[in-house]
Parts: structure tokens; sequence; C-alpha cells
């Protein structure tokens, strides 16, 4: 047991979340792209995207950050450092999203330990989120890490 963790708060590792399902219009597309200023055509002119090997619109890559999973118990372990820092995320990405397609999303915590850092006992937490489409074909996978210090 660790200055921040118990043995209960490990046995919330790979515990899923419930599932959730968006759906994914092509106008949201376009907004997702015009926001973080992508003019790629894949994501904005269905005309042009046709031309690809795509065969039509696709979703950029980290338009699913759009499409949230349901909170996991682990985000709210009552005896974490308050001070809060996003460690960043890795992404692998399976099958392109298209619109018409309805995503489900789940979550799981894959890791949670404790680690020494510059200003003392750090928590890590790394979340995983799957994204699948209506045909169950994992789509994207993304790692989330986030650390309490």
């Amino acid at each position: 047991m660790g200055k921040y963790i118990s043995d209960e708060d490990k046995k919330l590792i790979g515990i899923e979340s419930k599932p959730i399902t968006h759906d994914v219009e092509r106008g949201d597309l376009r907004l997702f792209a015009q926001a973080i200023g992508d003019p790629n055509p894949l994501f904005n002119d269905e005309k042009q995207a046709r031309k690809t090997r795509f065969g039509g619109m696709i979703a950029p890559p980290t338009y699913v950050r759009l499409l949230m999973p349901q909170q996991l118990p682990s985000m709210d372990l009552p005896n974490l450092p308050k001070r809060l820092l996003d460690g960043g995320s890795e992404w692998e990405f399976f099958q392109p999203i298209r619109p018409g397609d309805r995503i489900t999303v789940i979550a799981s915590l894959a890791d949670l330990r404790e680690t020494e850092g510059r200003m003392g006992t750090m928590v890590v937490r790394v979340t995983e989120v799957k994204y699948s489409n209506q045909f169950d074909e994992l789509c994207t996978i993304q790692r989330m890490t986030l650390l309490n210090y």
C-alpha cells in the first residue's frame, strides 16, 4: 500500500465504464476541422474527399476527443494530491470514422501507480479509451495520462 493509493484503489484497474454511443454528423466533422484550423478536404469537402482512397469525408484523428466516455470511479479517488497535470495522450488508429457512424466509447483505468518526482510523490493514472463503430470495428484507442502531485 502506498502513500496515496490503497489496495482497494488498485482494484479499479481494468473496470470498464458503461458504453455510451455517439452519432457522427458531417457538419460536426466540418466544424471540428475548422475549429482546429485544418483545411484538409478529407474533413471539409465531400466532393474532394470522394476522390481519395477513403472514398468520402472522414473525421480528423482527434475528433474522438469530443466523444466522451462515462466517468470512471478512478477520477474521484479521495486521497490523491490536489495538483493535477495532463501527462499527454498516446493514440492508435485502426479504422477511419465517417459521417453516419455510431461510435461507442468505453473507458477503463489501465494503470494506477505512485512514483517519486522532483516535488515528491506523484500518482500516475492511465486511462484507456476505446472507440468502436456500429460494426464493432475498433476505430481508435486513446491512452491518457494524468499526474497528481
